[in-house]
């Protein structure tokens, strides 16, 4: 058994509501923590025991800097010293945060997650590839912010394809840019996340973000942005060329997609999965893969990709073709 003691004022937020954070180091590390007062005792095998205690360490200090703690901290500190036991926490906590504002600071929460962090912030071009819930979106929505803030860039453009799945578009009431907004609302809802509702209205209002159809994106040079194209695995190929043309000086681009949930007619080709094979193994061009492992949503999300992927496995031929990863050259 070991001892230790957490300041008084950090005391129940790193314990978490009904000790939520302590029953998640319990289930995860297969330990026993129990608490008196401030002081903390641990009881388990060594080794898990140091991992408790260094994350307990480094919850603490989350907290006396005034960072809100949430479950999913936990996990992504659990994930963080499975895959490399003797990462520094503070210093990786420091290194890979993301100010996307005064409202929010962002972490990665899984191996790939800092990749991908690091493969933006290096590169001019990343294409993110994995299933839902691994944070594609959301981390790139906050780079963006951030660049947006520290005047990196003047403006974001955020688009998606918008695919007709069940209703068409000429049936559906209101004027083109009505029709079209039920497909960008998922990039709304980042930006609101991250950013308080009024200064994205008033930054929508004034242009410097626009949150468009990517046929809209036709014709136009997008210099001195920060551009994010989402569900890129329901581009044609047509339009994924005409969307990397676009890219002008001081811009920085990033693609996200699934390609295990394309919405395009059968026998159309996704211009995510011929992205890659063209331009894979280029260099100046980061590919970043996710896997189930990375989710960060729901637990039940996890599982539930998880199942998919097993059903699809001893069901081959509803499973969708495969995508060719580009050799380890090509990834940051």
């Amino acid at each position: 058994m070991r001892k230790i003691q957490l300041p008084d004022e950090a005391i129940r937020p790193v314990m978490g509501p009904l000790n939520e954070h302590f029953r998640t180091l319990e289930k995860h590390l297969g330990i026993k923590i129990y608490s008196r007062g401030t002081d903390i005792f641990l009881e388990g095998e060594p080794e898990p025991i140091e991992r408790a205690e260094r994350i307990l360490a480094q919850l603490t200090r989350m907290s006396t800097r005034g960072h809100p703690i949430e479950p999913m901290d936990i996990l992504a500190m659990i994930r963080i010293l499975e895959a490399d036991p003797s990462e520094d926490l503070e210093a990786y906590f420091s290194r890979y945060r993301v100010r996307a504002s005064g409202k929010r600071t962002v972490y990665p929460k899984s191996y790939n997650q800092k990749r991908y962090i690091e493969a933006i912030r290096t590169h001019d071009l990343v294409f993110s590839i994995g299933p839902a819930g691994t944070g594609k979106t959301f981390l790139a929505m906050a780079l963006a912010v951030e660049a947006l803030l520290q005047r990196d860039v003047s403006r974001l453009i955020l688009t998606r394809p918008a695919v007709e799945a069940g209703e068409r578009l000429g049936f559906l009431p209101g004027t083109m840019l009505e029709k079209v907004n039920p497909y960008l609302r998922p990039l709304y809802d980042a930006l609101y996340y991250l950013m308080e509702f009024e200064r994205v209205e008033h930054l929508h209002q004034k242009g410097v973000i626009e949150v468009a159809p990517l046929a809209f994106m036709r014709g136009r040079t997008l210099n001195d942005a920060f551009i994010i194209l989402d569900e890129a695995q329901n581009t044609t190929s047509e339009q994924m060329k005409m969307f990397l043309t676009r890219i002008g000086f001081n811009s920085k681009a990033v693609v996200t997609g699934d390609i295990t949930q394309v919405d395009l007619p059968e026998g159309q080709v996704s211009g995510l999965r011929e992205a890659v094979e063209v331009l894979g193994r280029l260099e100046g061009i980061a590919f970043i893969y996710f896997e189930p492992t990375d989710v960060v949503r729901h637990p039940l999300v996890k599982i539930i990709v998880e199942a998919y992927e097993d059903y699809e496995a001893r069901h081959p031929r509803r499973r969708r073709p495969p995508t060719t990863q580009p050799e380890s050259g090509a990834e940051p």
